[in-house]
């Protein structure tokens, strides 16, 4: 039988309670802000509303968070997410992030593989895609190293922390 969300060095799985902090951390980041859509901090209060209430029905919510446990180092080192999940067209769009303490060790590339697995084994995806700013090398690099290909550019298309930035539409169409 086929197992999903683990391998020998990591772990996907649900938020907890115990992730507050992590989340915390990482979502109060301003400078990863200009990556996403947060425009504001968000409270423990707030974070921990979210673990307790979120939906980890991909159908119900849209979305999935995972947090990205190392079984080596036996913590979390990141989040993968499948996010804007849409049931007709089948596809979803993919986020990542390591804590900076743990990048450059492989585990983004684990991450995406297990996600990719499952999105396309067990969900049944037919497409994932990812924005990523054409200045965030690591990632074009990640994304395209497991098979997503550049299929355009969104000229200023986010706002970052002192100008509009061009982000690389990537995409991985289900074997």
């Amino acid at each position: 039988m086929r197992t999903f969300l683990q391998n020998e060095q990591l772990r996907l799985r649900s938020p907890e309670p115990e992730d507050l902090e992590f989340l915390y951390r990482c979502e109060n980041d301003t400078s990863l802000w200009q990556y996403g859509s947060t425009l504001s901090p968000f409270s423990k209060y707030a974070l921990h509303q979210y673990i307790s209430q979120a939906e980890q029905n991909i159908f119900v919510s849209r979305q999935l968070r995972f947090m990205i446990d190392s079984k080596k180092d036996d913590c979390v080192v990141g989040t993968i997410d499948l996010y804007d999940f849409d049931p007709y067209h089948n596809r979803a769009g993919v986020g990542i992030l390591i804590d900076k303490a743990y990048q450059r060790r492989g585990y983004a590339t684990q991450a995406l593989k297990l996600l990719i697995e499952f999105a396309f084994g067990f969900l049944h995806i037919h497409q994932l895609y990812a924005y990523i700013p054409t200045e965030n090398t690591d990632s074009l690099a990640l994304f395209g190293k497991l098979g997503f290909e550049q299929s355009g550019v969104l000229k200023d298309w986010n706002m970052g922390l002192d100008k509009y930035k061009d982000i690389a539409v990537f995409q991985l169409i289900a074997p």
